[in-house]
C-alpha cells in the first residue's frame, strides 16, 4: 500500500458512493435497519443530476409512446406509478417535525400540447399520456388552455389542448437533499465529504473504497450510486466495467428565475417529453421564483458548466412557449446537472459479478422520482432478502438490452432531431424538412448498420455517436465484449 494511504478499520455494512437522491435514499433506509452505513460524496454535488433537478414526481407526465412499446419500459412505468404511492409516507418520515408537506412546491401538473414540435411525438406522447391515466384509473380533467392561469404562450407556441394530473406534484430537490441527509445522520449513518477513486477488491470480492484523500475505508458491500460519475470508479475493475454498459452522461441544464412580476403557477407547467428531452417544464419554487428546464444533451462525460447555446436555448423556449413576459425576470442561478445515461438507455441495478460490488444507477430522468422506492428494494437485495419488484431484469453485467427494433430506433432518432429544429425556431423553407428528414434517414440508417449486426442503440446516442467519436467507440467496444461473452 503507497504510503500516502491510509486504513480505515472502521468496518461499514455497507459504503453508499454518491450522496444524491439514491445514494442518500439508499443509505437511510439502511441505517434504518441497523446497519452501520457511509454515504460518500462532495458536499456541493458537482454536476449531480439531484440537485438540478426539477423534481417533480411525475408518472403520467413522462409517458411515451416509446416506452410503452416494450416490456422494459412497461416496468418502468410500473416502478414509477408504485413509487408515486411512496412519497406522501417516505417525505412524511424525513423529519419528526413535519409530514412533508412543506417539500412541495407544485399542486398537481399541466401537460400541455403546443404548436411547437412534430405531431408524431407531441401529440401522440399527449395522446399516450391521456389513454395510460385511463388505463390506470388515475385522475385527471381535460382543461382549456387558457384557462391555465400565468401561462401566456406566444402566438406561434400557442398550447392547444391541456390536461391537469392533480396527483403529479414536485419538491423542491434542496430541501429534499438536506432533509435526506439530517434524516440518515439521525439513523446513525456517516456522512463523508469525499469522493471515492478506486474499488478495494482482492479475490474476488470486495475489501473497502479508497477516498481520494488517500483513505481506504473497509467494508464488504460497496455500492456505486453517483450518477454518470459511478464509472470513473468502476473503471478501476477493469474485467466488470468491460460488460457493463457504460455510463455516460445527460447533460442538463436548468435555470431559477424571479419573476417579473413576483407571481407563479400554482402548478408544474409542461409538455409531453420530446426532442430527446424530458419536455420543456416551469415549476413553481415559491415566493415569485420558478425552475424553467430543462436541456438534454448526450455527452461523453459528466459536465460542471452550461454551454452558453444550450442556456440561451432553455430561456427562449421558456419564454416563447410558456410566458411572454419571462425575459423580463431575473436569473437566480444557472444549474448544471448530469443524468446518469447507460449505452443501453436502461437501468444499472444490483450486484456484479465481483462479490460485494453493487450499482444502482443508470436510471436516466427517473432517479429522484424512482428514489423511495429502489431504495427499498435495493435493501431488501443487501440483506439478502426477496425484493418486491424484479430487479433482475436490470443487472449490471449483461448484453445490450433492446426494447426497439433498428428500424424503430431510426425513425425515433429521425423524428426528435427535426422535433429538435422547430423547437430551436428554425427558419428553413417549408419543403425544407422533407429533404432533411430523408437525408437524415439514410445516414443514421448507414450508422446503425456499421456499428454492429445485432444490436442498435438508443435513438439519443445514435444521433450523438456523430458528434462524439469516444461514444461510437464505447458502443462498438461493449457490443464487441457482449458477442465475445455470449460465444465463450
Amino acid at each position: 500500500m503507497p504510503a500516502t494511504m491510509s486504513e480505515d478499520n472502521r468496518l461499514h455494512d455497507v459504503v453508499v458512493v454518491g450522496n444524491g437522491s439514491l445514494g442518500l435514499s439508499l443509505g437511510l433506509t439502511l441505517a434504518r435497519r441497523d446497519l452501520r452505513v457511509a454515504v460518500l460524496g462532495r458536499p456541493h454535488r458537482p454536476g449531480a443530476a439531484s440537485s438540478a433537478a426539477g423534481a417533480m414526481l411525475g408518472t403520467f407526465g413522462e409517458i411515451t409512446t416509446t416506452l410503452l412499446k416494450s416490456d422494459y419500459g412497461r416496468t418502468k412505468l410500473d416502478w414509477a406509478y408504485q413509487a408515486s404511492k411512496l412519497w406522501p409516507e417516505w417525505l412524511a418520515g424525513l423529519s419528526p417535525d413535519s409530514d412533508g408537506t412543506d417539500l412541495l412546491t407544485a399542486d398537481g401538473t399541466v401537460v400541455m400540447l403546443n404548436t411547437v414540435g412534430v405531431p408524431d411525438i407531441d401529440t401522440q406522447n399527449f395522446k399516450a399520456i391521456r389513454n395510460t391515466l385511463i388505463e390506470y384509473g388515475e385522475k385527471f380533467e381535460d382543461i382549456d388552455p387558457e384557462d391555465v392561469e400565468w401561462l401566456d404562450a406566444e402566438p406561434t407556441a400557442r398550447p392547444l389542448q391541456a390536461m391537469f394530473l392533480p396527483n403529479e406534484h414536485a419538491v423542491n430537490a434542496h430541501g429534499l437533499l438536506a432533509r435526506l441527509e439530517e434524516a440518515f445522520l439521525a439513523a446513525g449513518g456517516t456522512l463523508i465529504a469525499e469522493q471515492a477513486v478506486r474499488v478495494d477488491h482482492a479475490d474476488g470480492r470486495v475489501r473497502g473504497v479508497q477516498l481520494e484523500s488517500g483513505t481506504v475505508l473497509a467494508t464488504g458491500q460497496l455500492v456505486l450510486a453517483a450518477g454518470a460519475a459511478s464509472q470513473t470508479v468502476l473503471d478501476t475493475v477493469p474485467d466488470q466495467a468491460a460488460r457493463i454498459p457504460r455510463l455516460i452522461s445527460g447533460y442538463g441544464v436548468s435555470a431559477l428565475v424571479d419573476t417579473e412580476d413576483g407571481t407563479a403557477p400554482r402548478s408544474v407547467i409542461r409538455t409531453p417529453n420530446r426532442a430527446f428531452a424530458c419536455g420543456l417544464h416551469v415549476v413553481p419554487r415559491g415566493a415569485g421564483q420558478v425552475y424553467v428546464g430543462a436541456t438534454n444533451i448526450i455527452s461523453p462525460e459528466p459536465r460542471e458548466t452550461p454551454l452558453i447555446s444550450d442556456v440561451l436555448f432553455l430561456l427562449n423556449c421558456g419564454n416563447r412557449q410558456v410566458r411572454r413576459s419571462l425575459g423580463e425576470s431575473g436569473i437566480r442561478a444557472i444549474q448544471v446537472g448530469n443524468r446518469p445515461v447507460a449505452l443501453d438507455g436502461m437501468p444499472l441495478l444490483g450486484e456484479t459479478e465481483l462479490t460485494g460490488l453493487w450499482m444502482m444507477t443508470g436510471t436516466y430522468r427517473d432517479g429522484l422520482t424512482l428514489s423511495p422506492l429502489l431504495a427499498r428494494e435495493m435493501t431488501a437485495l443487501l440483506l439478502g432478502e426477496e425484493p418486491g419488484i424484479e430487479l433482475d431484469l436490470f443487472r449490471p453485467v449483461r448484453s445490450p438490452i433492446q426494447p426497439l427494433s433498428r428500424e424503430e430506433v431510426v425513425e425515433a432518432t429521425v423524428t426528435h432531431m427535426l422535433a429538435t429544429g422547430y423547437e430551436s425556431n428554425w427558419i428553413v423553407p417549408v419543403e425544407w424538412p422533407f429533404t432533411i428528414e430523408h437525408y437524415l434517414r439514410v445516414a443514421y440508417t448507414r450508422i446503425a448498420d456499421e456499428f454492429d449486426p445485432a444490436f442498435t442503440p438508443p435513438p439519443e446516442l445514435l444521433a450523438s455517436s456523430r458528434i462524439h467519436p469516444s461514444i461510437a467507440q464505447a458502443l462498438r467496444e461493449y457490443y464487441a465484449t457482449s458477442h465475445a461473452a455470449a460465444t465463450s
